[in-house]
């Protein structure tokens, strides 16, 4: 009898546990379709390991319910908690038809029955569409997950297994980061060379033009300096015809200067004569 007991009992536990449905990253599309309750847990978490008997018991609530069950281990898929922005734990969600919402609520299995079961999921606002778990923001968000973790593993490799210093393995990691990014920044620009290569043969008419109009810039230096001869030929003209006017005006002023010199010199002769002709000797008794 008591064998009997111990037969039912371990297929009860294995029919319960046979319900829930173990979501990694090659499946998580899987709860895209239909309704399902997913629990994000961790082994080493307390209070995911408090939760543990209650989700098993919701779990045999799924055919019932017509509802999927699911539970999600982090540290096997460090990707799925970047996926769903997962930030504490345990943490729940309920999906239908591709609509995420975080399940809120007590944690037990009748909070968990009430809540698929009277539908009360619909009056909570689901996730954003820029944070949907199968958005693309999201997916690089998962990436980034999965290098930390295994950056951490890297870590926790080299300060056990090796026992290096914690400061050698950042120093370590200062080191790789920036070869990393070297590499990077070479790829990038090989890239972008290849797609965009320098255009030569445009480049060989804008030389061109630069020289015609370096020539035309010169032809127009060299027509502003013959102006400026012009010019400057014109001035001198003008100021030799300024300097013979000047002159004729000088001789004739100085003849006329010569002829008042003359009458002058006349007309003070004469008054001379006429006293010297005036004047007679005086007799002398």
């Amino acid at each position: 009898m008591r064998g009997y007991l111990f037969l039912v009992l371990c297929l009860g536990l294995a029919t319960v546990d046979g319900k829930l449905t173990k979501i990694t990253e090659d499946n998580w599309r899987d709860v895209l379709k239909g309704e399902w309750m997913i629990e994000f847990f961790a082994p080493w978490c307390p209070a995911c390991r408090a939760l543990q008997p209650a989700w098993d018991e919701f779990s045999g609530w799924s055919e019932d319910l017509e509802v999927g069950i699911a539970q999600v281990d982090v540290t096997v898929s460090p990707g799925m908690s970047g996926r769903f922005m997962v930030t504490a734990l345990p943490t729940i969600f309920h999906v239908k038809d591709g609509v995420f919402r975080q399940y809120r609520g007590a944690r037990d299995k009748e909070s968990f029955i009430s809540y698929v079961e009277e539908k009360k999921w619909s009056k909570v606002e689901p996730i954003s569409d820029w944070k949907s778990p199968d958005s693309f923001q999201m997916s690089l968000v998962s990436y980034f997950f999965k290098l930390s973790m295994v950056l951490r593993n890297v870590h926790t490799t080299l300060t056990e297994d090796y026992q290096l210093p914690y400061w050698a393995s950042y120093v370590a990691f200062a080191l790789a980061t920036i070869a990393l990014g070297g590499v990077l920044g070479l790829l990038l620009v090989c890239c972008i060379d290849c797609i965009y290569p320098p255009k030569r043969e445009m480049m060989m008419p804008a030389r061109e033009d630069k020289k015609d109009s370096d020539q035309e810039e010169e032809d127009d230096i060299e027509d502003e300096d013959s102006q400026d001869e012009d010019e400057g030929g014109s001035q001198d003209e003008a100021s030799q015809d300024e300097e013979a006017g000047s002159q004729a005006e000088d001789g004739e002023a100085g003849s006329q200067a010569e002829e008042e010199d003359d009458e002058a010199a006349e007309h003070n002769f004469r008054p001379e004569e006429n006293k010297s002709r005036r004047r007679k000797p005086r007799k002398v008794d």
